[in-house]
């Protein structure tokens, strides 16, 4: 068959009649069709130039939707489908994008590449054997890549420095200078531009563990064959020091704000005493009520529930005289 039959007004309207087209170029069929419809024959190379014109329109289902398992490059046709509904009339105006998306076409790159992996970076200083001076020397640690599953080929790159491993190294043996309040606001975000780590203490900054990765950090970039260990010792015995100035410095101005006068109310272990004694009176109580309870069941099982009465009656005032002769 040569020719195609097509339905008048079936064009607008989705499905638009039982319509089988044997063209080499098209082939579809549609399952209803108006009653009032007049068949129109057309040759076939009309048919073949108006099947690519409505395919151009989005306006017949045909290779502008992909079967599954191929590319879908509707969205790559978008401008090429909103002219061509302005030039049948379904759309009186354009978008107002379609002259930016002609300029600036989107991308036709249908293969994503895999993402540059990070390299550990070491910068250390080095004794050249028959040089005078040591020389800066970078080393660098490549991870031995293993296969990934195909769901975690594009996860993002795993960004590493050498700084978050002795990070780790410093707060896994000092847990306890995670719970110090520190400074998280800076004035204009380039305070580190004005420290100089080739000392731990540093003008505007409060001493934390991050002076000791710093200056640890420092130490194995500037000091000639230094290496992790002992850098990681220097900073902490330098951080030790100054850490045991501040408490003396701390405990002189109490003492002094004191002798002049100054009342700083309980301290933190004297109100976790009080808390503690009222839990522990609380508890006592508990605890005398439970053996009363207990012993009344017991003389009731003896038959003798009179005599367990007393005798709970006689402890209980007993105790309570005793508590009062107490406060």
């Amino acid at each position: 068959m040569n020719g195609c039959t097509f339905w008048p007004g079936g064009a607008r309207r989705r499905p638009i009649g039982a319509m089988l087209c044997q063209s080499h170029l098209f082939r579809s069929r549609i399952t209803s069709f108006p009653q009032s419809a007049i068949p129109l024959r057309f040759p076939s190379d009309l048919t073949s130039r108006l099947i690519l014109s409505l395919e151009a329109f989005a306006v017949l289902p045909g290779r502008a939707q992909t079967a599954m398992g191929k590319i879908n490059l509707t969205a790559l046709r978008v401008r090429q489908t909103a002219l061509g509904q302005f030039a049948s009339g379904k759309t009186s105006k354009l978008p107002q994008w379609v002259d930016v998306i002609g300029e600036i076409p989107p991308a036709e790159a249908l293969i994503r590449t895999r993402p540059p992996q990070h390299q550990l970076v070491q910068q250390r200083m080095k004794t050249v054997a028959g040089s005078s001076k040591p020389q800066v020397v970078f080393q660098v640690q490549e991870k031995r890549r293993a296969p990934k599953k195909a769901s975690r080929l594009f996860q993002p790159v795993e960004l590493k420095y050498e700084e978050d491993q002795l990070r780790t190294e410093f707060f896994r043996d000092h847990p306890w200078e995670l719970a110090r309040p520190r400074l998280l606001l800076e004035t204009t975000g380039k305070d580190f531009e004005h420290y100089d780590w080739s000392r731990i203490q540093q003008p505007g900054k409060r001493l934390d563990g991050e002076s000791v990765v710093q200056r640890q950090l420092w130490l194995l970039n500037n000091v000639p064959d230094m290496t992790k260990t002992n850098a990681y010792d220097i900073a902490r015995r330098e951080f030790y020091r100054l850490r045991l100035k501040e408490d003396v410095e701390r405990r002189v101005a109490v003492e002094e704000a004191e002798a002049y006068g100054a009342e700083f109310g309980p301290s933190y272990l004297d109100i976790g005493m009080k808390l503690e004694d009222v839990q522990y009176n609380k508890w006592v109580e508990w605890a005398r009520q439970s053996a009363q309870v207990q012993d009344q069941r017991q003389a009731a099982l003896a038959g003798a529930p009179e005599l367990a009465d007393e005798k709970a009656t006689t402890e209980t005032t007993a105790e309570t005289d005793e508590a009062e002769a107490t406060q």
